[in-house]
């Protein structure tokens, strides 16, 4: 008799290929953007059946809640504003398509030439784990044993606003685009309804990261929906004098994370070699900071321009 959950498997993994073809192929915009969704949602559901529920709250939470929004918002622009949105030169998509073919090449030679039934690394953080400060193996990978990727991760983001922002400065000398009407009572009244419980549920994903799935890029997706309710709701506009506030707490998370790391350091150790009676609270002052600046980064990239950058007059200031 066939196992309910291989077949179930197996047409979830038919699906997540299905759909990936069909947003390369589809041509409608809108249409590609839905696809992009819901194969998000089908790539976290494949997640949690790989026992990786961490993995799957990013996906869910990023690879489609944010990511989602952001197509849609970058839709809506092209759709309004189609003069500053000019078509790219054949030689560019030639270079693109050349560029990801060589990424699709080296993956799968990665794949191909690693042997069959080589050992992970499971074993070895299982083993250090006790001297991670924390006691879920995941955040003790990101936070501890691998801290400079994630560190990387942190400033990477930290360089995606920044090249947003000056990238829309040199586009246009259009006034600053509304995200449109503002919503009605019920989408409204849905947000004043919902914006409690998300916000208690971020930051329960960054506490219980040291234990359990969670962490700081889950729980800052989380909050930045909260912004992004905010800005849809027009609960919140951005206003010029916000600006060193939210340079500032873009910055919050990398600079925490160096700093953690250089003060460590100094004292005699190598970086991010946390002493064993204050691992977890550098961990969780880690990971408090840089959730601030993803929910603070991920909601300004769903705004786009700089709000500082526009005049009362409709220009730049």
């Amino acid at each position: 008799m066939i196992d309910p959950l291989l077949l179930f498997d197996v047409i979830l993994g038919l699906a997540i290929v299905s759909l990936a073809v069909t947003v390369l192929v589809v041509r409608d915009r809108f249409a590609m953007i839905v696809l992009v969704i819901v194969f998000g949602l089908m790539s976290a559901l494949a997640w949690v059946r790989l026992a990786a529920p961490d993995v799957a709250l990013a996906e869910a939470a990023i690879g489609t809640g944010l990511t989602g929004a952001l197509l849609l918002a970058t839709w809506r622009q092209v759709r309004t504003e189609p003069e500053r949105w000019p078509a790219l030169p054949q030689g560019v998509m030639v270079i693109n398509m050349g560029l990801c073919a060589l990424v699709l090449a080296g993956l799968v030679g990665a794949f191909l030439a690693t042997p069959l039934g080589t050992p992970g690394l499971g074993v070895a953080v299982a083993d250090n784990l006790a001297d991670s400060g924390v006691e879920h193996p995941v955040t003790a990978v990101l936070l501890n044993f691998r801290a400079y990727d994630t560190l990387m991760e942190v400033v990477v983001l930290l360089v995606a606003v920044i090249a947003v922002w000056m990238i829309d400065r040199g586009v246009s000398q259009a006034p600053q685009p509304t995200l449109g009407p503002e919503l009605g009572d019920l989408p409204r009244g849905f947000a004043r309804l919902v914006l409690p419980a998300i916000t208690v549920i971020g930051a329960y994903l960054l506490w219980v990261g040291t234990s359990a799935p969670g962490g700081a890029f889950q729980g800052g997706a989380v909050l930045a929906a909260v912004g992004i309710l905010l800005l849809l709701t027009q609960r919140y506009q951005p206003q010029p004098s916000h600006r060193p506030l939210a340079r500032g707490v873009f910055v919050l998370g990398a600079a925490g994370f160096a700093t953690v790391a250089l003060l460590v350091a100094g004292g005699g150790r190598v970086p991010f070699e946390y002493p064993a009676d204050h691992a977890k609270t550098l961990i969780l002052l880690i990971e408090g900071l840089v959730t601030l600046s993803i929910a603070a980064t991920l909601a300004a990239l769903f705004h786009g321009r700089e709000p500082e950058a526009i005049s009362t007059q409709g220009g730049r200031s």
